[in-house]
Parts: structure tokens; C-alpha cells; sequence
């Protein structure tokens, strides 16, 4: 299997819907669960890429740039950018779709960096040879 099948098949969607118990006072989306929500997905891709235990290390630039108001669904894309030795980096979008209409924007996008660790936590190699950045 090449590398870009690899991260095709470890691309990860998730649908979930904006009840009132995860938005804030604006009535949209409270900004800790929308990360919480993003780097579940970006674990899921990282591992389903690797087959490794897999830690969060880091999250680069998440931009929130349309409001997630209560009410909507949102769907998470993550997918593997970038493997190194025994880390790798995925980024999430997340997209809002209104219920009732087929609208949809690009509502919020991040990187999550994982690192692949053995039992005894220390960083192990993710694939058998070094490989270049991908994107």
C-alpha cells in the first residue's frame, strides 16, 4: 500500500449535532468542546493511520472563522498531512450544516500533532523508512 492510500483510508468523518449542552451563552458552539471534538477526530485519523498508541502533543493555529450556532450538525474531516519518524501531524475541518437546508460552510480548521509512543511511553518509528512531508 503506498502512503497516499495510507492516509485515504485513515481519513476520518464524524457527524454530530449542536445541543444546547455544548454551547456557551451566544447560543453556538462552546470553543472547548469544538476542540474537544476535533482532537477526537484527529486521534481517531492517527491512529487508524499508524495502528500505534498515539498521544497528542500539540495543536497548531485552530481558526475559528464562522460561529457554530445550537441547533446545526457539524461534520469533521481529519486527515493525515505530514508523517515524520514517531510523530505526524492531521488536520481537522470542521463544517456546519444548518438541519433544515443544504447549506454548509467551512466553520473551523486545525493541526494536531501526534506523537506514536511504546508501552513504556517513549516515541517509536510509524512506518518502516523516513518519508517527506505530505500534502
Amino acid at each position: 500500500m503506498t502512503l497516499e492510500e495510507k492516509i485515504t483510508r485513515a481519513e476520518t468523518r464524524i457527524f454530530k449535532a449542536v445541543f444546547p449542552n455544548t454551547t456557551n451563552h451566544y447560543d453556538t458552539l462552546f470553543g472547548g468542546a469544538t476542540l474537544h471534538m476535533m482532537d477526537e477526530v484527529a486521534f481517531i485519523a492517527a491512529t487508524r493511520f499508524s495502528r500505534l498508541k498515539m498521544v497528542t502533543v500539540s495543536s497548531e493555529r485552530v481558526d475559528f472563522t464562522h460561529p457554530i450556532p445550537g441547533g446545526t450538525l457539524v461534520e469533521l474531516i481529519g486527515r493525515v498531512e505530514h508523517v515524520g519518524n514517531t510523530s505526524l501531524k492531521v488536520r481537522v475541518d470542521l463544517f456546519v450544516e444548518q438541519m433544515y437546508s443544504e447549506e454548509r460552510e467551512k466553520a473551523v480548521s486545525g493541526v494536531f500533532t501526534f506523537v506514536a509512543i511504546d508501552e513504556n511511553k517513549r516515541p517509536v518509528r510509524i512506518l518502516d523508512t523516513p518519508v517527506e512531508a505530505v500534502g
